[in-house]
C-alpha cells in the first residue's frame, strides 16, 4: 500500500513537470504567421541603440525566430535586410529582458 502511494505521488509529479515544461517551451511572443505585436518579422531592419520597436537577444538554441540576413528581397518571415534608412522596423540587441530571441541561420528562416 505504501509503495502504491509513493508510486502515485511520483507519477503525479512527473505529469505536473511535463505539463509545466511543455507550456514554458510552447509560449512564444511570435504568432505562427510571423508577427510580433503587429510587426511582420520580415523586411528591412535597422539596428539602433535605444527606442527600438523590438528588443532582440541572439541565442544559439531555442529561438523564437530563425533569421537569415539577405542582401535583397527580404520577403519571407525571418529574412532580414539590414539597412541604415528606409527600415520596416528597428531592433536593439540586448542581453537581458528581450522581446524575442533570434538565431541567425543560413537556411530555413522563420518561426521556430
Amino acid at each position: 500500500m505504501k509503495f502504491r502511494n509513493i508510486l502515485a505521488g511520483m507519477l503525479c509529479a512527473v505529469m505536473l513537470l511535463t505539463v509545466t515544461m511543455t507550456q514554458a517551451f510552447a509560449a512564444s511572443p511570435i504568432n505562427q504567421d510571423g508577427y510580433y505585436k503587429g510587426i511582420r518579422l520580415a523586411g528591412k531592419v535597422k539596428v539602433v541603440d535605444y527606442n527600438a520597436d523590438i528588443k532582440v537577444k541572439i541565442v544559439s538554441s531555442f529561438p523564437d525566430l530563425r533569421v537569415k540576413a539577405v542582401e535583397h528581397f527580404p520577403d519571407d518571415i525571418g529574412e532580414w535586410q539590414f539597412v541604415d534608412y528606409g527600415e520596416d522596423f528597428t531592433i536593439q540587441y540586448v542581453d537581458s529582458f528581450p522581446d524575442i530571441k533570434i538565431q541567425f541561420v543560413e537556411h530555413w528562416p522563420g518561426v521556430a
